[in-house]
């Protein structure tokens, strides 16, 4: 599998006929706890982002869906300080970046985000939702997807090798806290485009 099937696959293209599990975006607040516990267990601190990717429709309640988004988010950020940006990948996938230095800020905001999508009707658009760590030269994120409505671990090392062990790790200490991702052959990578860059940029 190529890198851009694999994104693709990730993203629900190819999985979407896989699901089993609706997702709920009540399982975001689970990551609540898990900064604390990647923190005091594993000492990993979060990276003051995350992210929520989703695909587009060619339609005008989709633009307004999309515009309610960023109102809900600009209101949010009034609140807490949360910074957003829109961003849109060379996949043509679209990604909702948020920046806070308090891991709980960043939850909230991604769970209005995606509730909205959802209550707009337009929940299938949802892909992933990203969470990311960072300790010394380590590099972790919690992936939620949306198609598959559980987490798992990601951790790049550059651009197209990943750290297996410490995703095992990962899954290790957070298994039983997050809903993870039984089936490893969907851990699918999001590889960043830089070695040190976000997937979402």
């Amino acid at each position: 599998m190529g890198l851009f099937d694999s994104f693709r696959a990730m993203l629900g293209i190819s999985a979407e006929s896989d699901a089993t599990t609706k997702a709920d975006p009540e399982d975001l607040f689970g990551m609540s706890t898990a900064y604390l516990t990647m923190e005091a267990d594993l000492r990993f601190d979060s990276a003051d982002e995350a992210a929520l990717c989703f695909s587009s429709v060619d339609s005008t309640d989709f633009a307004d869906t999309v515009d309610a988004v960023e109102d809900i988010l600009t209101a949010g950020s009034e609140e807490t300080g949360t910074e957003f940006r829109r961003h849109t990948d060379g996949h043509g996938y679209n990604w909702v970046v948020l920046a806070d230095d308090d891991p709980e800020d960043l939850v909230t905001s991604v769970h209005f985000a995606a509730d909205e999508f959802i209550e707009r009707g337009y929940g299938s658009r949802l892909l992933a939702a990203l969470f990311g760590f960072r300790k010394d030269g380590d590099r972790a994120y919690w992936v939620y997807s949306f198609r598959r409505g559980a987490y798992y671990p990601f951790s790049p090392q550059g651009t197209s090798k990943r750290n297996q062990q410490l995703e095992f790790k990962l899954e290790s200490v957070l298994d039983g806290e997050l809903t993870i991702e039984d089936d490893e052959s969907y851990w699918y990578p999001l590889w960043p485009s830089t070695r040190n860059g976000h997937p979402w940029e």
